[in-house]
């Protein structure tokens, strides 16, 4: 008999920021990279909080709890930040925002739970961090901060709508998607071991940096120009992107 494995499932910490009120929809469309409004409730999407010049302040999940009721996920450090530049531009917007105290779990290749821990394994730290490497996901403080473009990391697939309206940063957002490129994109790498900040070189030359690291794989930032089937190097030791 064949038994299917069980899902896995690990703590995903997070901070949050309710945005509520008669204006709050139209409020978060006007204000973050994604299509809010089209979120029916109990639905999720992810966007980003950015600077007029397209710096990130903070990536986002988006839950729409109700019509006028919606729940910002972020990272633990940077609920904070959010709030503050949610509130500093709401000027006659009428909507509350406001932290709140929720637990969240992620199935591993799947959802992000709240409040409930979902069935299955809980799995230790590392195994998450495989997970996460595998799948290419930024992380703040390592694949993200202010000085990344989104389109460096690859969020313009997953957190950007081109069709809705205005919002900060979309002008950069817009020209750099239509009518540029960039010259580095996040990669998963091959390599029997690495640390975050090793450099990657291919020929003798700097072509990237290590910025996460698990035994067997890496995460990190590559110059576009480089071949799919490129020998790479990475402290001495011999990598391939994934």
């Amino acid at each position: 008999m064949v038994t299917q494995t069980s899902q896995r499932v690990a703590r995903r910490p997070r901070a949050f920021v309710a945005v509520t009120g008669p204006d709050a929809a139209d409020y978060l469309q006007r204000m973050v990279s994604n299509d809010v409004e089209a979120l029916a409730a109990g639905e999720m999407c992810d966007a980003l909080l950015l600077t007029p010049k397209a710096r990130i302040i903070a990536p986002l999940r988006v839950l729409r709890r109700g019509e006028d009721d919606f729940l910002l996920l972020t990272e633990p450090e940077l609920g904070e930040a959010v709030q503050s530049e949610l509130t500093r531009m709401r000027f006659a917007a009428k909507c509350q925002i406001a932290p709140e105290e929720h637990e969240s779990w992620v199935v591993l290749g799947g959802e992000e739970v709240l409040d409930q821990r979902p069935d299955g394994e809980e799995v230790a730290e590392e195994e998450a961090e495989r997970a996460r490497i595998e799948a290419a996901e930024a992380r703040w403080g390592r694949e993200l901060d202010e000085r990344i473009l989104p389109a460096e990391a690859g969020l313009e697939r997953t957190h950007i709508s081109f069709t809705k309206g205005c919002y900060p940063g979309q002008e950069p957002i817009a020209r750099l998607h239509y009518r540029g490129h960039v010259n580095r994109r996040l990669r998963v790498l091959e390599v029997e071991a690495a640390s975050p900040g090793d450099e990657i070189t291919a020929g003798g030359k700097a072509v990237g940096r290590v910025t996460s690291a698990v035994p067997g794989l890496a995460l990190g930032y590559v110059r576009t120009e480089v071949a799919d089937d490129a020998e790479l190097e990475i402290g001495g030791a011999t990598a391939r992107l994934h």
